[in-house]
């Protein structure tokens, strides 16, 4: 019988676990690589469902260039140095506590010396290559750069120079800035291990091999900053020094021909350092050095100081003067506001009624139906299944309606989700896997009650001959699922349920999109993507399936264009049939000179982005150029993702339709049909809107002086909010002449004023000649009109309206503001504002609102009706309609004394109504329901005298209905 010594077990463990701790490396290197294996095929298969492959293929190689171009750079050049310095250690080293010391660590890393420059190598060079291997854009524009055919003034270099070459030579030097510190660094660390370098003992500090290598990577490095002393020069196109963005007159004088001086001086330091090769000693390089420190801090810093201070500070805006111009220039050009027209308007309003009558029987028709407010409504409405969904926000488009094109409010029913309670993986994948329908509504008119008017509704859809959608299915929509596996053979995905003999219409996806799902190997891989087992494992899943994922518009369009900043509200439309989604896309650059940065987050805020969730919110990329390039499809079907050419003319796009040769189609393949259906996006108009507040001041002088700055207003209806651009149908004046255009409006308050400064429209209509043309009418400075706000307080303040309001608002009833719009109407402005009415109740009444009143104001006139169209008649006292009143309280009144007399009682009755009813005092209520039938008589006797006929109607409004039940339980439950 044989024995095991304790020793031989000891070993035989130990053997054990060497072996072990390989194979678990082993196993975590296989499972990253799987993992990064799925990441990178599913991607690929999802780009070749929908046919743009070349543009993943193209951008990880550009990526993989980059990475283990740098990396390798870095790796090499940092491990040369390693190298030399190791080899130039001294034979020799003294003795010494400080080499003592160091000997346990010489002891410890040389016999794993290979082991250990390896490993922190390969880490070095993945760190650096991952970093560079994002600018694989910056490196893609630079191969592929397209000429503006526009130079800067100062340098006469083309503005491509600045947006495509200038941010690569950067990227370049950083990196080489690096390798080099990093190489002195790891040089630095071999020569004090090795003895070459020592703090301690006699003599030299440095050996004389030590000294000469270190010398070589300064000089390198100051041979470098010379480099970018040269290009700092060009970088002064982007100085924010002076008055105005761009070089300005303390650049110019003084920092330009300091930059040039600095260059020449690294230059010749440089050359100091690299002597060090020849001759023994620092003195030489260290005077160098000094020299290029105090030349940095007298050049560099005092004298432009001093410039600034004694030259240009006393006479600023003559020596400013051609700057600002460059920069005022330039920013209109980079914006595209450089054709922006400005006309005076509004300093002779028509007085004459006829003509106001005439230009009102024109004014069309006048989106009274907002849609930052009818969301709940179209929700509750025509949901019609509770795990059907709209947005909080509606979308604006055109139509052609029974002849003539339409100004319509339209929205995609959208699914939320398997209703409560019937949860499952196969209900949540495989059965609840779209939305079903296009809902729209006129813009200028209302049903019955205050609802929308419905154009296309319900389920299946039905639109009376206007709006035809034969493929109502939205597999792809802004609240898609995260995945859905759809198409399998005899595969039911619900569309809406019905009174059928199963209870529910059905169908079984037959689209393009899609990526197939019926195989092991694919099942495989999307399991390990979206972390679930089911995909591997689930029996439903059968031939022919495939998954959807990355489903949102923008999503989409965002991964087929890397390169495009994509406007933050995707719109649907009916074309020839089909839904798509309708994405803007623009081309942005922080690269053009003289040109004034802005950021893209902070200019495209408004009320609209920071309360609603369905319009996304810009990054707070900091840019000073912008173009919508791009506009782009997706099929809410198939998935499909179409880019077409919108600005021809831009470099940009040129730019990288040549490094993604025909991922974008020319504009003139654009359908007609759906060109029909493009507009102004808000997102550039927002930037537009922002710059121009400053930069429609074309005069260098008043720019200085901040004459006749404006500001965007604040929302009148949301405290702290900017007011958003609104689309409507406007008619602009003279000298603007021409017919009512679908447009994209806004106004402008003067700079700390509350007071109305100009009104801005651009033509948001394709087909239109004028189409992007921003025409801005600027009111006289004696005589502003009212701004937002104050036109708002008219309407609260304003005596008939107040009681409208009031009697709106009755019975725990609110009232919510639609958008304030401005239309350019009889020589001045005309405020029209719809006021909708919302029951009270709790989340589970789901109120939603209805339009109530239309508020209208025309000078100092302010009506409310339950029309636009009446309303415009009170304000302008055509045929038929009552006086008007001034908007503010004082001036008069709409009421005689006898009305408004009874009216108040009306109010009072009413409050001691509602008072006694929420204690429960019946007589109380008795008494207050007799008071009010009595003030209601009154009224009705004062109304017949004065002759005014519409009001009773009004006032009436403002008490509990005349046949409701008498006081007592039963009547106060009814009340």
């Amino acid at each position: 019988m044989a024995f095991r010594t304790a020793g031989t077990g000891r070993r035989f463990g130990a053997g054990r676990t060497r072996l072990m701790l390989p194979a678990l490396v082993g196993l975590a290197f296989l499972l990253v690589a799987f993992l990064v294996f799925t990441a990178v095929y599913t991607n690929l298969l999802w780009y070749r469902s929908v046919g743009f492959s070349e543009v993943y293929t193209t951008q990880l190689r550009a990526e993989a260039v980059l990475f283990f171009g740098s990396g390798l750079l870095m790796s090499l050049v940092v491990g040369a140095n390693v190298v030399v310095a190791y080899r130039l250690r001294p034979a020799y080293r003294p003795l010494s506590v400080e080499q003592q010391g160091l000997e346990r660590y010489r002891s410890v890393i040389d016999p794993r010396r290979r082991l250990v420059s390896a490993g922190l190598l390969t880490l070095l060079g993945v760190l650096t290559g991952s970093s560079v291997a994002g600018r694989w854009q910056v490196w893609l524009a630079f191969l592929n750069r397209t000429p503006f055919h526009v130079k800067d003034p100062q340098f006469h270099k083309d503005v491509s120079f600045y947006v495509f070459t200038y941010p690569f030579l950067r990227l370049v030097l950083g990196v080489v800035f690096a390798t080099v510190i990093l190489s002195f660094l790891a040089a630095v660390m071999v020569h004090y291990l090795y003895g070459g370098l020592r703090l301690q003992g006699p003599g030299d500090k440095a050996s004389p091999p030590a000294r000469a290598h270190l010398s070589v990577l300064v000089g390198l490095f100051v041979l470098l900053k010379a480099v970018a002393y040269w290009l700092d020069r060009y970088g002064l196109v982007h100085s924010e020094r002076g008055v105005a963005t761009g070089a300005s007159y303390g650049d110019v004088n003084a920092l330009l021909p300091a930059k040039t001086i600095l260059a020449v001086i690294a230059l010749l330091c440089a050359v100091m350092f690299f002597s060090n090769l020849l001759r023994r000693g620092m003195m030489l390089p260290g005077v160098g050095f000094t020299l290029l420190v105090l030349s940095a801090i007298l050049l560099g810093g005092v004298y432009p100081l001093l410039i600034q201070q004694f030259q240009v500070k006393p006479d600023e805006l003559a020596k400013e003067r051609r700057y600002i111009e460059r920069n005022i220039d330039f920013t209109r050009r980079a914006y595209g506001v450089k054709d922006a027209q400005v006309v005076p308007y509004g300093s002779q309003p028509e007085k004459d009624a006829g003509k106001l009558q005439d230009e009102a029987d024109g004014l069309g028709g006048v989106r009274v139906l907002d849609p930052n407010v009818v969301g709940p409504t179209f929700e509750q409405l025509q949901r019609v299944r509770p795990f059907y969904k709209f947005p909080d926000t509606l979308d604006v488009d055109r139509y052609p309606v029974d002849g003539r094109t339409t100004d319509t409010v339209v929205a995609l029913r959208e699914l939320s989700g398997a209703p409560s309670g019937q949860r499952s993986w196969v209900k949540d994948r495989m059965v609840y896997t779209h939305g079903y329908g296009f809902v729209s509504a006129y813009g200028d008119q209302m049903a019955q009650g205050g609802n929308p008017a419905f154009i296309t509704r319900d389920m299946p859809a039905s639109s009376a001959r206007q709006i035809q959608v034969t493929k109502p299915e939205i597999y792809f929509g802004e609240r898609s699922p995260r995945y859905s596996v759809v198409g399998g053979k005899g595969q039911q995905e619900l569309d809406y349920p019905d009174n059928s003999p199963d209870g529910q219409q059905s169908n079984t996806y037959e689209g393009d999109g899609g990526v197939p799902i019926d195989s092991f190997f694919h099942k495989l891989l999307y399991s390990a993507r979206f972390q679930d087992k089911n995909l591997l494992l689930s029996g439903a899943i059968k031939k022919n399936a495939k998954i959807l994922y990355d489903r949102s518009p923008r999503e989409r369009v965002q991964k087929a264009a890397p390169w495009l900043t994509l406007d933050g509200d995707p719109y649907p439309a009916v074309v020839q049939g089909r839904i798509v989604w309708i994405v803007d896309g623009y081309t942005t650059s922080g690269g053009y000179p003289y040109s004034e940065e802005t950021s893209l987050g902070q200019a495209t805020r408004d009320t609209i982005t920071d309360t609603r969730s369905s319009v996304a919110r810009q990054a707070d990329d900091h840019i000073n150029y912008l173009r919508n390039s791009v506009k782009a499809t997706v099929d809410a079907y198939s998935g499909a993702v179409h880019l077409y050419q919108w600005d021809t003319e831009d470099p940009i796009l040129k730019t990288w339709m040549k490094v993604f040769p025909g991922t974008v189609d020319k504009r003139a393949s654009i359908p007609q049909e759906l060109e029909a259906h493009f507009r102004y996006p808000q997102d550039l108009f927002k930037v537009q809107r922002k710059i121009l507040t400053k930069y429609h001041v074309t005069d260098p002088s008043a720019f200085y002086n901040g004459e006749g700055f404006w500001e965007v207003p604040q929302d009148p209806t949301t405290k702290g909010k900017l007011q958003p651009p609104y689309y409507q149908s406007v008619k602009m004046p003279s000298p603007f002449e021409g017919s009512t255009a679908f447009s994209l409006t806004t106004v402008f308050n003067p700079r700390d004023n509350p007071q109305l400064a100009a009104f801005m429209a651009v033509d948001s209509d394709p087909s239109s000649p004028y189409y992007g043309q921003i025409r801005i009418l600027q009111m006289p400075r004696n005589a502003q009109p009212p701004g937002p706000g104050q036109v708002q307080n008219s309407f609260e303040t304003d005596s008939q309206v107040k009681n409208d309001l009031f009697a709106l608002r009755q019975g725990g009833t609110k009232t919510v503001a639609g958008n304030l719009l401005t239309i350019p109407f009889g020589g001045s402005l005309l405020y029209v504002e719809p006021m909708y009415t919302k029951a009270s109740g709790g989340k589970e009444q789901q109120p939603y609102p209805l339009l109530g009143k239309v508020l209208v104001r025309y000078g100092n006139q302010v009506a409310a009706a339950a029309t636009f169209e009446d309303a415009l008649k009170q304000v302008l006292g055509g045929p038929g309609a009552p006086a008007v009143t001034g908007s503010e309280p004082g001036q008069g009144g709409r009421l005689t004394p006898q009305e408004q007399q009874a009216i108040n009682e009306l109010q009072k009755a009413v409050t001691d109504y509602e008072t006694a009813q929420k204690k429960g005092d019946y007589p109380g209520m008795g008494n207050a329901w007799k008071r009010i039938k009595e003030a209601q008589e009154q009224l009705t006797a004062a109304q017949r005298t004065a002759g005014n006929q519409a009001k009773p109607k009004t006032a009436a409004a403002s008490s509990p209905s005349p046949t409701a039940s008498p006081p007592g339980p039963a009547g106060a439950s009814a009340g």
